[in-house]
């Protein structure tokens, strides 16, 4: 596996501002791409965009993070038509607005979180997958999946929590 130590990646901001440009050009190009292990078209929206800039509501990614998420992006579509096994699956309940009738109401919801791992280039990426109890399935996130290597004590970067929510 690739081994990336996110804290010696130096991006200058035009960098990131021209990789996010082209991403979010090519993500707007797919509309929706159809998942054989859910059987049903994942749509690609915003809020699979704002999960990348944001780790929560106001509180954004580092721009090394940031970067990796929309370098990686034009994968996403790939990723999920190839899929046929789920790695992972998370359900809870949260506040979440939706739109009912016309209007934005919170309110507390069941929310599904389906994980697919692909190893692409000698590269273990993480595809998350989100639905809201009545709503349709859209692509969340996009995370090179790997761990902090601890026992030689190089302190590299884990990019995901295990917290399907935030990754």
């Amino acid at each position: 596996m690739v081994d990336i130590d996110v804290k010696k990646i130096k991006i200058s901001k035009e960098k990131l501002e021209k990789t996010k440009q082209e991403s979010i050009t090519e993500y707007n190009k797919i509309g929706s791409v159809f998942c054989p292990y859910l059987k049903c078209e994942v749509a690609f929206n915003s809020k699979g965009i704002e999960h990348l800039k944001f780790k929560e509501k106001n509180k954004p990614r580092s721009p090394e993070e940031q970067y990796l998420r929309f370098k990686l992006l034009p994968l996403a579509g790939h990723i999920i038509k190839n899929s046929h096994t789920i790695q992972e699956y998370f359900e809870t309940k949260r506040f979440e607005k939706q739109k009912i009738n016309s209007r934005w109401e919170g309110g507390l919801v069941e929310v599904f979180y389906y994980g697919f791992v692909a190893i692409i280039n000698n590269a273990r990426l993480k595809i998350i997958i989100k639905e809201t109890r009545g709503g349709n399935k859209f692509f969340y996130s996009i995370i090179p999946f790997w761990k902090n290597n601890r026992k030689n004590s190089t302190n590299k970067k884990i990019l995901h929590a295990g917290n399907m929510e935030t990754d």
